[in-house]
């Protein structure tokens, strides 16, 4: 009689939990279906597109414009073109600023990396902040890339 009670029970608990969750599943469809003529009106997402990366020496032009103080920082924006065939993934550029000691030593700098694939013949613009130090002299950049070293040539206009 026990085991006869016990199966009844969960045969019970079985049918209620399983009348439930069609109920949950029909009013979930219900808004849904509302959604649907909104969703259409939308365009579809296009997909995604495979890019070659660059491995091995990656040719680049820049153009540095003035550096500025701003605040309690010199802001140096730099143009940088790919020249590369193909293209160069998670480009980095470095910026050391050195002092008027003999010899000079590094004070202060910042690094910016590039997290999108630069393209072909793509121009970009990356803004480097570094804490300002008093008796700052020159600025050195160093360029690098996920697929290997990086040819560098500083240029007044781009080709």
């Amino acid at each position: 009689m026990k085991r006869f009670a016990f199966a009844s029970s969960v045969t019970v608990l079985l049918a209620l939990a399983a009348t439930s969750v069609i109920a949950q599943s029909k009013s979930a469809q219900a808004p849904a279906a509302k959604a649907a003529p909104q969703a259409t009106a939308q365009a579809p997402a296009a997909p995604a597109k495979f890019v070659k990366m660059l491995k091995g020496m990656a040719d680049i032009q820049f153009m540095q414009l003035p550096s500025k103080k701003v605040g309690n920082e010199i802001v140096t924006v730099l143009k940088i073109k790919n020249l590369s065939t193909l293209a160069v993934s998670l480009l980095k550029v470095d910026e050391y600023w050195y002092d008027k000691s003999n010899p000079p030593k590094v004070v202060t700098g910042d690094s910016q990396p590039y997290r999108k694939p630069l393209m072909p013949g793509e121009i970009i613009e990356l803004t480097l902040k570094s804490p300002f130090k008093p008796n700052l002299l020159m600025s050195q950049y160093q360029f690098s890339h996920a697929g290997g070293q990086v040819n560098v040539k500083r240029v007044k206009k781009f080709d």
